[in-house]
């Protein structure tokens, strides 16, 4: 199973980083490439324990539908998020927040597995743990800018 590990750091509070990685506003705007957009379960705002997301993306010019759900959550410290329906066999994406001297340090741990037995493997070798560690990448910078600037105000509540 691929197993895609990325560390970013972060000059905002840890708990404005974690409020972001879950903004579902964020992320759309994060996967624009892909024109990915939220269509059922919580569509926009923060996403919260418990609660499921369909996104739908163009991914190798195909129109997809897939539905994750938030399985672990300890504000602001880490959520994970697991398909419950999409194309991968299974994936799981867990989210890490820690306090440095200079803000936070995010950590994403994204873990998936695509169908079709060998093919499926060959693929993850080939080019889908690459597309995926990009996409991932693209959305942390995403993040990382709306945090670090007044950007983050777009998209979470007044405190």
């Amino acid at each position: 199973m691929p197993e895609i590990n990325l560390h970013i750091a972060i000059d905002a509070p840890k708990e404005r980083v974690f409020d972001l990685a879950r903004s579902i506003d964020l992320h759309q705007l994060s996967t624009s490439q892909t024109d990915e957009r939220a269509i059922s379960g919580r569509t926009n705002g923060l996403i919260q324990m418990g609660e499921t997301v369909t996104w739908r993306a163009r991914h190798f010019g195909i129109y997809q539908n897939l539905t994750s759900k938030i399985v672990q959550y300890n504000r602001p410290c880490s959520f994970t998020d697991e398909m419950v329906e999409g194309i991968f066999k299974s994936f799981e994406h867990q989210h890490f927040f820690s306090e440095t001297e200079k803000g936070t340090l995010m950590i994403d741990r994204f873990y998936f597995q695509s169908p079709l037995g060998i093919l499926g493997k060959l693929a993850d070798k080939l080019f889908l743990t690459k597309y995926m560690r990009r996409l991932l990448i693209i959305r942390n910078q995403v993040i990382k800018e709306a945090a670090e600037s007044n950007k983050w105000r777009d998209f979470l509540p007044p405190s």
